[in-house]
């Protein structure tokens, strides 16, 4: 597949940071409105492992639960598919008999009850308190990072897009009342893996265009540079998407909100990649002094003896 040499990406930037800013607004309202619904995890619960005898049936011991009244319980497979464990919200030392027994009464499959603990809501906002600072830790990294490899403009653009990533994100999850657990954390982080990769192959594009396109102004270098990795970028992006969406089909409960989050992220991620951290290099002004030394004044070299 040709592509043109250079497709007018950043004709339309003011509309497309229209959309942006609307956006970004319905997450973050999204976010005020509803909260994050967050998962045992964070707020706390007891955990329970089963142990059976034969493979076990996730969806049907989420069904036997909610009958037994337990409708807010998290099961998953753990290490085999003859354990599971259960996650339910509460702090009652019976509560793990009282699940086996309820279990009991609607299945007479064999299985026993290998542990049970409890974690407490002191250790949850603890999680929820450390996993918000690494996300700043790493947002303050990747300024620091992308201002020593390229220069400080860049790093605006690349935390500004991974910021609307991550408020866009949080704000579709919150909205839908998505369980926010420790595993759709990760996936943030890894979205923000992501997007700060496809942005910053972006960059290197940007910067060794300057090098080549000495005339050209930003606008023009910033569309040559998109279309010269547009098709990495689809390839990319569309074969994330499968993997994601053959997990979030396959995968179950315990991966649905993992596949979700990246799903989300790979498809705003691509298009901040674009529409907001390079329109943010025109608004700062970068211009090739930016990145290249000026070359010496012929007119100002003493060559006297």
């Amino acid at each position: 597949m040709k592509l043109p040499s250079r497709i007018p990406f950043m004709a339309i930037r003011n509309i497309a940071f229209a959309v942006t800013v609307v956006i970004s607004l319905i997450g973050l309202g999204s976010l005020f409105k509803h909260g994050l619904n967050f998962g045992l995890d964070f707020t706390g619960g007891t955990l329970i492992e089963l142990t059976y005898e034969q493979p076990a049936d996730l969806e049907l011991i989420k069904r036997e639960l909610g009958q037994a009244g337990y409708n807010d319980a998290v099961v998953q497979s753990f290490g085999s598919t003859t354990d599971v464990l259960v996650r339910l919200a509460g702090d009652s030392p019976d509560l793990g008999n009282e699940v086996a027994t309820a279990l009991r009464k609607i299945d007479d499959t064999s299985f026993e009850v290998k542990r049970v603990e409890f974690v407490g809501p002191q250790v949850g906002e603890e999680l929820r308190d450390q996993g918000g600072l690494a996300m700043l830790l790493a947002l303050g990294g990747i300024l620091l990072y992308l201002a020593f490899r390229f220069q400080w403009k860049f790093g605006v653009g690349a935390v500004g897009s991974l910021a609307h990533d991550i408020i866009v994100t949080l704000g579709i999850l919150a909205f839908f009342k998505v369980p926010f657990d420790l595993t759709v954390l990760a996936a943030v982080l890894a979205m923000v893996g992501y997007s700060l990769n496809d942005t910053i192959i972006i960059y290197d594009r940007i910067r060794e265009n300057f090098r080549m396109m000495r005339k050209a102004d930003i606008i023009e270098n910033i569309d040559v540079s998109v279309t010269q990795t547009l098709l990495r970028t689809i390839a990319t992006s569309l074969s994330t998407a499968l993997a994601l969406v053959a997990l979030l089909v396959f995968g179950g409960d315990s991966l649905g909100g993992f596949a979700l989050t990246l799903l989300i992220g790979v498809v705003v991620g691509t298009y901040s990649s674009v529409y907001i951290s390079a329109p943010v290099l025109i608004w700062l002004k970068l211009t090739s002094e930016d990145l290249i030394p000026p070359a010496a004044d012929a007119e100002g070299v003493d060559d006297r003896p």
